[in-house]
């Protein structure tokens, strides 16, 4: 039986973020980067699972010596728009053979090594928030090409573009989210996280059922997590959802983020429940 990858809540089904750069003139938007832009170096599988967690896809944890640029600081960054998204505190292997992002690991190799990956499609355009990706390995090889692993860091907003050629390049402020409202103190956001982790585990376990792998026990997702880096290594496992990825990267709320990847997480556990109630009732219909 063909499982979806996810089952996003209702309120998912519309794009938060607005075309690239909505207040500029039209000349500075940006077409979709061609296919050949670059080639993810670890292709993932397609499968019938409708949730995967993986170790490597969040750091342990979100939190650095590196003290946080303030979200009112304007900076320009070098931008890669890409048909995916990226979450603070996840890794994100790449292949680069462009040259115009040959030219821009060159600069970049000499300078601090980070750029800004940014979601964009052919049917919404490019967001105008992203995250910034720090490359914490690379490779160049003899035909110029590069291997890279980068690692998320901080969310950001465009507010300007600076130039498109040879890459595109942008004036940008730092997103943060904001602090709990007394309604929403930190213990919420601690049981919060905790019962988005058990359908979390619940939803690997199904799957795994329906998939026909062993049902071991799942083990600690959190991995001392606070709720916000949390958040986005949740949201980091969504894959195959893409808009809904980017709808949950603009949030500057981890309580509403939280909220909507619980809600998402409960639709497709309650799908995989009846496909398992099918399964049991008819074998044979789990081979169709």
């Amino acid at each position: 039986m063909a499982l979806p990858q996810l089952l996003p809540s209702p309120s998912s089904t519309s794009l938060t973020h607005k075309p690239f750069l909505n207040p500029t003139p039209r000349s500075h938007s940006l077409p979709p980067p061609p296919p050949t832009t670059l080639r993810r170096r670890h292709h993932r599988r397609h499968n019938s699972t409708p949730l995967r967690c993986s170790a490597s896809s969040s750091s342990q944890k979100h939190h650095s010596n590196t003290p946080s640029p303030q979200s009112n600081d304007a900076v320009e960054l070098p931008l890669f728009p890409l048909p995916l998204v990226l979450f603070p505190g996840a890794i994100l292997p790449l292949q680069i053979f462009e040259f115009r992002y040959r030219i821009m690991m060159h600069t970049l190799l000499q300078t601090d090594l980070r750029f800004g990956v940014i979601y964009t499609d052919s049917s919404t355009g490019t967001a105008d928030v992203g995250c910034v990706g720090e490359v914490i390995k690379h490779e160049r090889l003899v035909d110029d090409r590069f291997f890279l692993i980068c690692k998320g860091q901080e969310r950001f907003r465009v507010t300007k573009v600076v130039r498109t050629k040879p890459y595109l390049v942008a004036e940008v402020v730092w997103l943060e989210d904001r602090p709990s409202s007394p309604s929403d103190g930190e213990q919420d956001l601690e049981s919060l996280a905790s019962e988005v982790e058990t359908y979390m585990k619940d939803v690997i376990r199904l799957s795994n059922r329906l998939n026909g792998k062993p049902e071991k026990e799942v083990q600690d997702l959190r991995r001392n997590l606070f709720p916000t880096p949390f958040s986005f290594f949740v949201g980091s496992t969504f894959e195959g959802a893409p808009r809904e990825q980017q709808a949950l990267l603009e949030l500057e709320d981890t309580s509403l983020r939280l909220k909507r990847e619980k809600e998402t997480l409960r639709n497709t556990l309650n799908y995989l429940t009846a496909a398992s109630a099918v399964k049991d009732v008819f074998p044979s219909s789990s081979s169709s």
